[in-house]
């Protein structure tokens, strides 16, 4: 018997793993599934990117629904993927409605809020409808009583729970966080706040490197603003996916 001859082919056998490791890197990290909740609102992204993106968005916004449906591929399929930006989501509330399907994309834990922020934005132009369909006495259940009985008429009329059910959650999860006027109250103060330091005055609104960007409402303008930073990383390679 050949040992020596043995023992080479068991050393080549032991070592292609490695050696297919090696040939194989591993994949670059998703930073989409990065998401943490901070003192104003909810952020997602390499908390070192060099785009540091705040977005200020009220849910009964036609333009911030817009914004959301038209800035998807881009922000979060490459900028956010890429390690490129993190992008922090503020409420700014305009009204009870919004206070409502603030408080539904805030219930579960942190790494749901995106997901829910999504459901609740795209389908706006249905549940916004039929807001604007309801009578004066219904509406007016909106604005009277406890805040937890307001926010569950809101949520009831405009179907929020439904809405969710789609995203696992239950009737009772849903009625529950929108029966947390604690929450609720914190959600106003906190975009009172929000919108004072930065002098924000309209939906979507959005502040870039801590700067307020003046007369910037939508994707195209914001994705021209931001374009040299991801082509610049691109030409230097530093880009986080292959």
């Amino acid at each position: 018997m050949n040992f020596p001859r043995l023992l080479t082919a068991a050393l080549v056998v032991l070592a292609a793993p490695a050696l297919t490791a090696m040939a194989h890197p591993a994949m670059a990290q998703d930073w989409n599934a990065q998401i943490e909740q901070t003192d104003k609102g909810f952020r997602v992204g390499n908390p070192e990117a060099p785009l540091q993106l705040i977005e200020f968005v009220s849910y009964t916004c036609p333009h911030c629904a817009h914004f959301e449906q038209e800035s998807e591929a881009e922000l979060k399929y490459v900028y956010v993927l890429e390690g490129l930006a993190a992008v922090e989501i503020r409420h700014l509330i305009r009204n009870p409605i919004d206070v409502a399907a603030a408080l539904v994309t805030e219930c579960g834990a942190p790494e749901n809020f995106f997901n829910n922020h999504r459901a609740i934005l795209n389908t706006q132009e249905e549940w916004l409808t039929r807001a604007q369909g309801m009578s004066p006495a219904q509406q007016n259940r909106w604005v009277s009583g406890t805040i937890a009985s307001r926010m569950r008429a809101i949520g009831n009329d405009l179907d929020f729970h439904e809405i969710m059910e789609g995203r696992g959650y239950s009737f009772s999860d849903i009625d529950n966080c929108l029966a947390d006027s604690e929450r609720a109250m914190a959600l106003a103060e906190t975009s009172a706040a929000n919108a004072a330091e930065f002098n924000v005055r309209g939906t979507p609104s959005f502040v870039l490197n801590g700067s307020l960007l003046e007369g910037v409402h939508d994707w195209p303008a914001l994705g021209q603003i931001m374009a040299p930073t991801r082509q610049s990383a691109q030409e230097s390679g530093t880009t986080t996916t292959e």
